[in-house]
């Protein structure tokens, strides 16, 4: 699966968000090793701290599949109809990457298939820690 096509599909698990509060509709594309795709997209909710973001809905859909082997995540946010920023992965969905995946994990975040930026988890969290790393 090309950059392209894996953020057409975040593009399009956008369109599912569940974002009466912020406004702001995120859609995540999520490619295992063996070449199978799970998307997610946000869920808000009136109690701010149960509101779910796309990134972590489509590792939750893909590990309850059986999946722990990922290559790459493609994100696209934002108000109104199309994307116009890059939508970064927040803190929490970073650490969860992290339990997955090692730091040259790709995270692309996308305003549309010709305008992304690609980087590394490692990049986008420094001095992480993941499984097996955590001291007693």
């Amino acid at each position: 699966m090309t950059d392209r096509e894996l953020i057409s599909a975040a593009l399009g698990a956008r369109r599912d968000s569940y974002s009466p509060y912020s406004g702001c509709r995120v859609g995540a594309a999520l490619l295992t090793a063996d070449g199978e795709l799970f998307t997610g997209c946000n869920v808000e909710n009136a109690s701010f701290g149960l509101t779910v973001c796309a990134e972590r809905t489509a590792f939750f859909k893909a590990v309850s599949a059986g999946k722990r082997d990922f290559l790459k995540i493609a994100v696209a946010g934002g108000k109104g109809d199309k994307p116009d920023t890059y939508f970064y992965p927040c803190g929490a969905c970073r650490q969860v990457m992290k339990e997955f995946c090692g730091g040259d994990f790709e995270i692309i975040t996308a305003v549309d298939e010709d305008d992304y930026v690609t980087k590394t988890l490692d990049e986008l969290l420094p001095l992480g820690f993941g499984p097996g790393e955590v001291k007693d």
